[in-house]
């Protein structure tokens, strides 16, 4: 079982992941203001400022019990969005998994790919056993691409937040590593 403090460089047909630098703050601004980006994600803790961002991405290569990734077009170069396992429970050998897509990574099958890429990487090289999330009920194209994926549903949080005036639902999500390789390498 491997930690997290290597940050890789994964790449797909489509997309590469990277570790981030402090210069992807002002991208990841762009993406983290973005209107369907807020309207899918939960509220950050903190005000978020571009100087907080730079030094939150700055410090992404340092964390030894997360991965951060940068999800780049690979045609381009342009980040798109990012992808992250975070609360690493070594002894379950479980994490959770986020990930986001400003405009410019939507609707191109860049976001399954990079889901992909990150989750194959937990569980090929990390030794990782179990990956879950949470996902907004209304999120339909996350939902989608997590079951295309091969994560599963568990359970319904039901109206856990309200969001613009209506009540949301949280759908718990996980894939685990005997899923994973069940599989096949076109399915995943």
């Amino acid at each position: 079982m491997s930690n997290f403090s290597v940050k890789p460089l994964l790449t797909g047909e489509k997309t590469v992941l990277r570790p981030f630098t402090e210069t992807d703050a002002d991208a990841m601004w762009e993406i983290i203001e973005d209107p369907e980006v807020r309207r899918f994600t939960g509220d950050p803790s903190t005000e978020l400022t571009p100087e907080r961002l730079r030094t939150w991405y700055g410090s992404r290569a340092d964390q030894p019990d997360r991965l951060d990734l940068a999800v780049t077009d690979r045609a381009t170069g342009e980040l798109v969005g990012e992808v992250v396992l975070y609360e690493w429970d070594p002894d379950a050998r479980s994490c959770t998994f986020r990930t986001l897509m400003g405009p410019r990574g939507r609707n191109r099958g860049l976001g399954t790919e990079a889901t992909r890429l990150i989750v194959g990487h937990g569980f090929e090289q990390l030794g990782l056993h179990r990956i879950q999330l949470e996902a907004y009920g209304h999120n339909h194209r996350a939902l989608r691409v997590y079951e295309k994926v091969g994560f599963v549903v568990e359970g319904v949080r039901r109206e856990v937040e309200s969001r613009d005036g209506e009540w949301a639902d949280e759908v718990i999500m996980a894939i685990l590593d005997h899923e994973w390789a069940a599989l096949s390498s076109t399915a995943r």
